[in-house]
């Protein structure tokens, strides 16, 4: 990650609506499959955030990043239990030590996503699950993901083979965001029509509207439960061993 990346992280993950819908629906999906008390490691920390909620609803904690300075700052939050690591190369815990291993928005910046499905399903009890997002539709990649650091964006083909490859079952998949897909769609083709120079950042919205789009992201959420969402600008799903 960039570490202009990271403090934009850090700045708007308390409040900015996509941060917030994304951490709510991982905490949901946390609960429904591996309930508190549990032991989950969340790979790339990033800004610590998720596991500060993990934390606050009752889960024993743990993590790896690539960046020395995410560590540090989860450590200036309370969270012990983390250290610098390449998911790439074999998490340094044991195996069946951990009841989930979440990764949000990481495999996508990996060379090679199977081998991190892996590392991560080795620490899993035979219960265990894995949680993932990654953005969605390839036909949509462009400057915005390569300067993310994107290998790729998925179908649910794709993250499918990569679970099997890995030898885990998809217990559960769908797509999300589906309400800011269209605007998605506007302007990436802007984007590739006039290409600009700048960092890849999430625009602003005005506190209205990111509340707006926060009830949309529960009424989302709600829909989810009761029947598939067909598309959205990425994708979640639950492996297991």
């Amino acid at each position: 990650m960039d570490p202009n990346h990271l403090q934009e992280l850090i700045s708007l993950e308390e409040s900015y609506w996509w941060h917030v819908a994304k951490r709510q629906l991982a905490t949901s999906l946390l609960e429904q499959f591996a309930p508190p008390p549990a032991r989950v490691v969340e790979g790339g920390i990033g800004s610590a955030r998720n596991l500060v909620e993990f934390q606050r609803r009752g889960y024993e904690v743990a993590g790896f990043d690539l960046m020395d300075v995410s560590v540090a700052h989860a450590k200036s939050r309370g969270i012990e239990n983390v250290c610098v690591h390449d998911l790439q190369q074999p998490w340094p815990l044991e195996d069946g030590s951990f009841d989930a291993a979440v990764m949000l928005d990481v495999i996508e910046h990996v060379e090679d996503p199977v081998e991190v499905l892996r590392h991560a399903a080795r620490v899993l009890t035979k219960d265990g699950v894995i949680i993932v997002t990654v953005p969605a539709y390839p036909w949509l990649f462009g400057e915005w993901d390569k300067r993310l650091g994107h290998y790729r964006r998925y179908t649910r083909k794709m993250l499918r083979e990569n679970a099997e490859q890995a030898e885990l079952s998809v217990t559960w998949m769908q797509n999300w965001n589906a309400f800011s897909l269209p605007p998605a769609v506007v302007v990436r083709g802007y984007q590739r029509l006039f290409p600009q120079d700048r960092d890849a950042e999430f625009p602003r919205v005005r506190p209205w509207l990111n509340q707006t789009l926060l009830g949309l992201a529960g009424m989302e959420r709600w829909c989810m439960k009761q029947a598939n969402v067909p598309f959205g600008l990425s994708l979640v799903g639950v492996l297991s061993k």
